[in-house]
């Protein structure tokens, strides 16, 4: 192997490596192709593609990886829901994952699942498990299908909402409670 080819690979992990750099540039608002991340990550234009087949293939891994962190901090430092507040615990994760990362956030979000992408599809899929698991927990023998797309829905229209100025807040913590107070209310409400 000649020098400059070893010099111009020396990833142990092409591909992390390529989405970390990706990653970096999402969060950080740098506008990023295969080309640039290539650039950013030191190896050939053509790299990437030995791992993603183009932008779009690279945006999905990295929504991937964004579902795997989303679904690690759910849980992260509590038991899984056992009460109706325990759901509010959730929500304001959820919603404290958007505000911190709001570019990785939305390119989770505003773009639609690739089905193709199974890495993508999965992850998804284990966040909504975890949501029905949390809503047989405090809710058995209901419809936990149901309660699990509605807990969702609720956490990422209050994380839009936040993000986009439509609610506004002074600190964390004001998120936090109102986060907390919209689930409280919610789960107060007769049916």
């Amino acid at each position: 192997m000649s020098t400059s080819l070893r010099s111009g690979y020396h990833h142990g992990d092409l591909r992390a490596s390529l989405l970390t750099t990706a990653m970096r540039m999402l969060e950080a608002g740098e506008p990023f192709s295969l080309r640039a991340v290539a650039r950013e990550a030191g190896v050939s234009p053509t790299a990437p593609y030995r791992h993603f087949a183009d932008r779009d293939a690279l945006e999905s891994a990295l929504a991937a990886q964004g579902l795997r962190d989303l679904k690690a901090d759910l849980p992260e430092g509590r038991q899984l829901p056992s009460v109706p507040a325990d759901l509010g615990d959730f929500a304001v994760a959820y919603v404290e994952f958007a505000l911190r990362r709001p570019a990785l956030f939305r390119l989770m979000f505003e773009n639609s699942c690739d089905e193709g992408s199974e890495e993508r599809v999965r992850a998804a899929a284990e966040i909504h498990d975890l949501l029905r698991v949390g809503m047989d927990r405090v809710f058995p023998g209901s419809d936990v299908e149901a309660l699990a797309s509605a807990e969702w829905g609720l956490a990422h229209g209050l994380a839009s909402l936040h993000l986009d100025g439509k609610l506004v807040a002074e600190s964390g913590d004001d998120v936090a409670d109102h986060v907390r107070a919209a689930f409280a209310a919610i789960m107060s409400v007769d049916g």
